[in-house]
């Protein structure tokens, strides 16, 4: 809480702010707060939240600044001042800032207002991206604007004005501002010849936007136009007349295959689409043609006439199924590079195989062929005859056909091939003859899903980057359905480099014969199998195998009782990457790893806590990888690393990770153990403190890595003797501050210092400011990812969002803050507790009084002798033996120092009096009278004397003595008794007729008996009788 309002400021407020004004003065503080600057001249304030464009400080060299990002805030209004100060702006992004509310997750309504010179105030202006913002016209702009992004605004309308003298624009999108995500209920109108006056545009984009026809006179200076995803359903020569320099023309996605789509969908048509056998043919220059998702059924071989430049085409998701075994259309395309044929199968039928046309022989050039998705159950030397010549092909992709049965063996045929893909398949091993020889005329209808046929990305949770990527011929089997290996497999595959085989069910015990073919294979991916490593011998036919990827294969080392050999590693001689990552390894295991070649080891998400419980057997477990560089021990349950232990490790070690452990504890001057040791990853552990030490003099380590712990103190010195340490990392941790003594002078050639994400103490006049700004340059996101964790006024919020207001005597703020506090808790909580719970706070109020022996009932001198006086009809068997038995006892006996004193007839008369004498004088000696009645409606004898004597005392003295008890509430109730009722309803009690309610009964009794019945009467209908003067 800041301080009282009112109250003085402190002189160290004056002097805070002089600080801060010296500060910025120096420029010592970050150029660009509460941006970044990300290269020389690149300034990055996406994801910031601003309302509004931030002007940057005088000296913080605005003339400097050429690109600019304000993507991602929530800027609603851009004014003409905005950008005047950057005389050097070239780039400007304000992408995501106001999106139209159907992009908008939220649904929120919005809308940008631009002022008429905000953009011509920068005359240097290239690259200008207003998309997803509801904008509904296009703004004044600069004639220098070189690019321009339109796209996903509600700007339905192109005119010639809106681009007047934009002589310099080459590139400009206006994709998605009329479609079923950006709705407008009509389509984007581009009047003829609204863009002819842009006499350099090169690139056009007009995707999704409810087209029906090409604009009309587009400058002949296009290049590149994409129409994709409109309802063109036609197209004709006189369509791109006079688009002769066109090099890239899409047309995609305009008349669909809806059987296929992911999205909303119009389906095609009967009878379209319409191409024009000319369509094409005067586009001398066009090298690439996207026809994909038209429901073409036929190639056209006239469409092709005269496009000798074309490199690249698109002709997936059609229904091409049959023409690609006959078609001649690509007869000519010599030059013809990429060809993607995907998703051109038969609704619900799956070919037993498929033959391609004797056409593909003439492409030459080509380099790539995409045959995803046509679903054909056989692959076989047939299939791919009239491509197996091409000199040129290098990327063959197979993927989600149903292949079941493939001869490999055809791909050793090709030339110059460098990947197949056959992964998302069936297949399940070697096809034999009959396979190979089936007919190209047998279908198998097949249930497919209507939609998702689309290939899904490939599982990245594997050893990515661990395992080095492999340039060569790569054949991927990955996600089929092989349970075994053969050699027969891999016939004719022996100048093979890389094989992937994972995602599989193989589960055979590898004896070393199984990838025997392959002599030259260096790369092998058997990740999530089901692998035995038994023998000794495994992968022993191949002698160059750098890199082995057993990880994910888990299973079989959860079988207990049978044990796994290692020792196949070392008769390796080639081998330099070995993952057993994930294999949940935790006993039964060779007792050492040996190799002499072995460079990088991951050994991750193992049990290795368990190995090294089992005594000394398995300490020495990675000692005979005499040349490793790498090791990953990270999720191995680890709670401790011994100095012995680590020095157990190879000598050779550069870089060990050990994140996502159980390490609270770590013994670093053991590092001296790993005298080659460069980088530590301990990331993700328990470590609470950097103390019981400092780094080693002598260590080589240059990156230290400690984020994701829960460390809240580093001794001084810690770092100071790592002279080699160049990055490190302690974000994500519990700092409150980062000190300099921390570093001492190793802070000075520090690259990397990370302390993001950690609960920093904004206090005022924090040191570690200061120390932050020394090094700024080596810490990222400075400005605007470290954030302060207290006090709470400034949580989450930039180191540099500092409110001076709290710079003020702190023990003055926290007297104020108590006074305030507890004035607003008492303000809510008397009136709100009186209105919840008044009565009970009330009884027990006096109920502690009455406990306390100073507070309890005194009686004074002028007190009446007793505290009741009790009638009742003695006749009445049930009614006296209420009054003996339970009135008397409850009241006298069971009140204890609360106890009532009684005036009964029986027991407490005078004998020789008379009964008017005794009548009246009990009446006028006690402080109340009490009537127990069975009824009201009839009242005699001793009953009606008594209550006559108190309504005289209420009469002489002023004062309401009675209190009614009847017993059967069923009874009739005479019209005193309902009157009563309505003025001093508490002053007439109920017998309850259940055990529950009686404890209840007896409280509001003894309530009665010793209050005033003035407090009982209703407000509401009189005052009760006045106190007589």
């Amino acid at each position: 809480m800041g301080p009282c309002h009112g109250a003085p400021l402190p002189p160290s407020l004056l002097v805070q702010a002089a600080m801060l004004a010296a500060a910025l003065a120096q420029g010592s503080l970050p150029a660009f707060l509460p941006c970044r600057l990300q290269a020389p001249g690149r300034v990055n304030c996406e994801w910031l939240f601003l309302k509004a464009v931030p002007h940057f400080s005088a000296d913080a060299s605005r003339g400097n600044i050429t690109s600019l990002s304000l993507r991602c805030n929530r800027i609603h209004h851009l004014y003409n001042s905005d950008f005047a100060h950057l005389s050097s702006l070239r780039r400007l992004d304000l992408k995501w800032n106001c999106p139209p509310s159907t992009l908008s997750r939220m649904h929120w309504n919005c809308h940008m207002t631009i002022e008429d010179r905000t953009f011509l105030a920068v005359p240097t202006l290239e690259v200008l991206n207003l998309s997803y913002n509801n904008i509904t016209v296009v703004p004044a702009l600069p004639r220098s604007l070189t690019h321009l992004f339109l796209s996903r605004t509600n700007i339905l309308e192109l005119k010639p004005a809106d681009f007047k003298g934009l002589h310099a624009l080459s590139h400009l999108y206006v994709d998605g501002n009329c479609y079923y995500k950006n709705p407008c209920g009509q389509a984007l109108h581009v009047a003829p010849g609204a863009l002819l006056g842009l006499g350099n545009l090169t690139y056009l984009s007009l995707k999704y936007n409810n087209l029906t026809a090409v604009p009309r006179r587009l400058p002949p200076t296009l290049e590149g136009l994409l129409l994709s995803y409109n309802r063109i359903v036609s197209l004709g020569p006189e369509d791109l007349a006079n688009l002769t320099a066109l090099k890239v023309l899409d047309v995609g996605g305009n008349c669909r295959r809806c059987d296929h789509a992911r999205n909303p969908c119009v389906e095609c048509p009967k009878g379209f689409p319409r191409l024009h056998n000319d369509t094409f043919s005067h586009l001398s220059h066009l090298e690439g043609l996207v026809l994909n998702d038209i429901s073409l059924r036929r190639l056209n071989t006239s469409w092709f006439r005269g496009l000798g430049n074309l490199s690249v085409l698109d002709l997936s998701e059609n229904f091409l199924y049959d023409c690609i075994t006959y078609t001649k259309a690509f007869r000519n395309l010599t030059q013809l590079r990429k060809l993607n044929l995907s998703f051109n199968y038969h609704k619900k039928v799956s070919y037993a195989s498929l033959k391609l046309a004797d056409s593909f022989e003439g492409l030459q050039a080509l380099q790539e062929l995409n045959m995803n998705g046509i679903f054909f159950r056989s692959l076989n030397e047939n299939t791919l005859q009239s491509v197996t010549r091409l000199p040129m092909l290098r990327n063959l992709s197979l993927q989600m056909n149903f292949i079941s049965h493939a001869n490999l063996s055809i791909f050793g045929l090709f030339p110059n091939l460098r990947h197949v893909d056959l992964s998302n398949n069936r297949i399940s091993g070697a096809a034999g003859p009959a396979i190979a020889s089936a007919g190209a005329d047998a279908e198998e209808a097949v249930r497919l899903p209507a939609t998702g046929l689309a290939a899904a990305p490939l599982d990245s949770s594997g050893s990515t980057d661990f395992m080095p990527s492999c340039r060569n011929f790569t054949l991927d089997l990955s996600r089929n359905n092989l349970v075994a290996v053969r050699p027969e497999m891999f016939a004719g595959l022996s100048h093979l480099r890389c094989l992937r085989l994972s995602y599989n069910s193989i589960s055979q015990a590898v004896n070393g014969s199984e990838f025997t073919p392959l002599t030259s294979l260096q790369v092998l991916d058997l990740s999530h199998n089901k692998l035995d490593l038994y023998h000794g011998r495994s992968f022993t036919e191949l002698p160059r195998l750098e890199a082995l990827d057993l990880s994910y294969n888990s299973q079989p080392f959860s079988m207990r009782g049978v044990g796994h050999n290692f020792s196949f590693v070392s008769q390796l001689p080639a081998l330099r990457y070995l993952s057993l990552a994930h294999n949940a390894i935790h006993s039964r295991v060779s007792h050492r790893l040996c190799s002499t070649s072995l460079q990088a080891l991951d050994f991750s998400g193992n049990s290795l806590s368990s190995l090294w419980n089992e005594g000394d057997l398995y300490l020495s477990f990675f000692q005979g990888l005499s040349r490793l560089l790498f090791l990953d021990l990270s999720q191995n349950h680890l709670h401790a690393l011994l100095p012995h232990t680590l020095g157990r490790l190879p000598q050779s070690l550069r870089r060990l990770r050990l994140r996502d452990n159980y390490l609270a504890f770590f013994n670093w001057s053991s590092l001296t153990l790993l005298p080659r040791l460069e980088a530590l990853d301990l990331a993700g552990n328990l470590l609470k403190a950097l103390t019981n030490g400092s780094l080693p003099a002598n260590s080589t380590l240059q990156k230290l890595d400690v984020s994701g712990n829960s460390i809240g103190f580093v001794d001084a010195g810690f770092f100071a003797q790592a002279r080699n340490l160049r990055q490190l990392n302690l974000s994500g941790n519990a700092l409150k501050t980062v000190e300099p003594a921390w570093f001492g002078s190793c802070a000075a050639t520090l690259t990397v210092l990370d302390v993001s994400a950690n609960p920093l103490h904004c206090a005022c006049g924090a040191a570690f400011v200061d120390f932050l700004l020394e090094v700024q340059a080596a810490v990222p996101g400075l400005s605007s990812q470290v954030r302060c964790g207290s006090p709470g006024q400034l949580l989450g919020r930039s180191i540099f969002a500092q409110d001076l207001r709290l710079c003020l005597d702190e023990t003055l703020s926290r007297h104020c803050f108590g006074v305030s506090l507890l004035a607003v808790a008492l303000g809510l909580a008397v009136p709100l507790l009186h209105r919840l719970c008044g009565w009970d706070l009330w009884y027990c109020f006096h109920l502690g009084l009455a406990l306390l022996p100073r507070w309890g009932r005194r009686r004074g001198p002028g007190a009446p002798p007793y505290d009741a006086f009790v009638v009742f009809d003695k006749a009445q068997g049930a009614v006296a033996d209420w009054v003996y038995n339970e009135l008397r006892v409850q009241l006298e006996e069971r009140r204890g120092r609360r106890a009532l004193r009684l005036c009964l007839e029986e027991r407490d008369w005078l004998p020789g009096q008379t009964l008017i004498e005794s009548l009246w004088a009990s009446v006028y000696s006690s402080r109340k009278t009490l009537f127990v009645l069975a009824r009201t409606d009839r009242v005699s004898g001793l009953l009606r004397a008594g209550f006559l004597l108190a309504q005289q005392r209420l009469l002489e003295d002023r004062t309401d003595v009675v209190v009614l008890v009847i017993l059967s509430r069923a009874a009739p109730r005479s019209r005193y008794v309902r009157l009563r009722q309505r003025l001093c309803r508490r002053s007439v009690l109920f017998w309850p007729h259940q055990p529950s309610g009686q404890a209840s009964f007896w409280a509001q009794l003894g309530t009665a008996l010793t209050r005033d019945n003035r407090h009982f009467y209703n407000q509401n209908f009189c005052q009760g009788p006045a106190t007589a003067e």
